[in-house]
């Protein structure tokens, strides 16, 4: 034990202090031994360095514990590398773990992606699900299923395939990645979402069909107050390349938050595409100007029809207020306008960075507002007209049956088609400093990101996940994706208990919310819901 505290505290100058000593040492040698000038030359930016932290001022570790203080640094820094190439099991990673990333980098390389000697899944506990297989399995085509979307009333209706390309805007990705997503896209037949920052030339130079993401920001559509442009939207909308126009409410990565482009990564192009001033931070406001009630978002969607040549118009958002969705229901029974689809957005985050708060606790995670927005389409005998998708961390054949009966038409994914791309979930997707040049707009870093050959993977990867569902949607028995229900899909509960999907979660039928809403569990929502107004009325 050391006599008293002030010998202790003294000790932590010592290893500045040798240093300092073995450079004097070092000079005091430099004449008679050459190779101590390397020495020196290290020992003396050593010296600097603990002259340096003693005297600065802003950090109270480098001031109290010259040199020795940046180990804890550069450990922090190098922790999260450790953590997941070292530390870290297979299945203990977040956001994505492992073997999540490495299923998609094998279908992405066209490597097979078979695993030996059993799964790694704990499928004892809860909340572990299974899909039901059939005896009487099937073996389905090969060729990539498709949904139909066009409500009544739409003019041009669109072929989906049930697995596209989710939102990511130019700007939060690179010109390189955006244009080998679109090339990718174009070859397997699947449509690329350009996320709310406008459609770029990039987008279009893929050639792959487009879904057109429309946010608070009107970029593309922009008029010079910030507001919604009929006329500019008209001219970009009408574009054969883009397919349909998609609203977006809300991200599930920062729902009620609007969306944040660091000035760092506003270039010229992407000031062009956006309608912003170059180098500044751009924010998207929190709700949008051209509607505040569910009925005028429903005269939105028909403007916006109309406006496009009749293409189909959908919009997205994380479910939060479970009366508003509800209520988006009721506007389109009273109008008669009916959205042509509806992309639920999970809670878990997304390809963007946001507030850990809003990451962590704001908005339901996909499974629930997956189970929400479908019971409010069943329950008020919508479904058949509005097609209902979904996205958020969907990479696996099982993730997006899962997600298909419990009724979702088509799934979308963003970070499955970044890995596709290189991405190592480096989580320097905010700071212009991505290693894999796909979140920066930094011109050196995407000179990594070869255009062909990314393409060629993203295309891969689609291929190879669609082929795996299709093989999932066999063994129970099914042909086609749609053919897929709740009953499919086996939910443990306990340890010692499981049960079907439908029961599970508590599914409604068909029309419940009209013909019977006071037997749902949906009864005091549904009754706070109005259509001409996204507040709730009091019980």
């Amino acid at each position: 034990m050391w006599k008293n505290y002030r010998e202790f505290n003294m000790l932590r100058f010592v290893p500045f202090l040798a240093i300092s000593a073995l450079f004097v040492l070092c000079l005091l040698g430099l004449e008679s031994v050459v190779w101590l000038r390397a020495a020196a030359a290290i020992l003396g930016v050593l010296v600097l360095l603990g002259l340096y932290d003693f005297f600065q001022r802003r950090h109270t570790l480098w001031r109290n514990f010259p040199i020795l203080a940046h180990i804890r640094w550069m450990a922090e820094e190098l922790r999260p590398f450790f953590r997941s190439y070292i530390v870290e099991s297979d299945t203990e990673g977040r956001p994505f773990n492992h073997e999540q990333r490495a299923l998609v980098y094998r279908r992405a390389k066209n490597v097979s992606s078979v695993e030996p000697f059993g799964s790694l899944l704990d499928i004892d506990k809860p909340p572990y699900e299974w899909l039901a297989h059939s005896i009487a399995a099937k073996h389905t085509a090969g060729d990539c299923p498709r949904v139909r979307v066009g409500a009544p009333g739409t003019t041009q209706p669109y072929s989906a395939s049930v697995f596209n390309i989710s939102a990511m805007s130019f700007g939060a990705l690179g010109a390189h990645a955006i244009e080998a997503l679109s090339t990718g896209a174009k070859k397997g037949g699947f449509y690329h979402d350009t996320g709310e920052g406008g459609v770029s030339r990039y987008h279009r130079a893929g050639g792959g069909d487009l879904v057109w993401e429309i946010g608070s920001g009107y970029f593309g559509c922009r008029a010079s107050d910030g507001t919604f442009d009929a006329a500019r939207f008209e001219d970009v909308a009408k574009d054969p390349q883009i397919k349909m126009i998609e609203i977006k409410l809300s991200q599930g990565a920062k729902p009620g938050h609007g969306g944040v482009l660091p000035g760092a990564k506003v270039t010229a192009e992407i000031a062009a595409t956006r309608g912003i001033p170059i180098g500044e931070t751009c924010f998207s406001p929190p709700g949008h100007s051209a509607f505040s009630t569910p009925i005028e978002m429903m005269e939105f969607v028909a403007h916006l029809r109309d406006l496009s040549g009749g293409k189909p118009v959908g919009i997205k958002f994380c479910v939060g207020n479970r009366w508003e969705i509800l209520a988006l229901c009721k506007a389109m029974l009273e109008t008669g306008i009916r959205t042509d689809f509806m992309v639920v957005d999970g809670g878990e985050g997304g390809t963007g960075a946001a507030p850990a708060e809003f990451l962590d606790h704001v908005g339901a995670p996909l499974r629930q507002g997956l189970v929400l927005t479908r019971n409010a389409l069943i329950g008020t005998g919508l479904k058949d007209h509005v097609r209902l998708a979904c996205s958020g961390k969907q990479t696996s054949a099982f993730a997006l049956a899962s997600s298909m009966a419990l009724g979702a038409d088509w799934v979308n994914t963003a970070r499955g088609f970044m890995f596709s791309l290189g991405c190592i979930q480096s989580l320097n997707c905010h700071n212009n400093t991505c290693p894999t040049g796909i979140a920066t707009t930094d011109k050196g870093r995407q000179r990594g990101l070869v255009v062909a050959d990314k393409a060629e993977r993203v295309y891969n990867f689609h291929r190879n996940t669609v082929k795996a569902l299709m093989e999932v949607v066999g063994a129970a028995g099914c042909e086609h994706p749609a053919e897929l229900t709740p009953r499919h899909i086996m939910h443990r509960v306990t340890e010692d208990i499981t049960l079907p999907a439908h029961r599970a979660y508590d599914l409604l039928e068909e029309n419940a919310l009209l013909d019977a809403p006071e037997d749902t569990k949906l009864a005091d929502e549904w009754a706070m819901a109005q259509a001409a107004s996204f507040r709730p009325l009091s019980l």
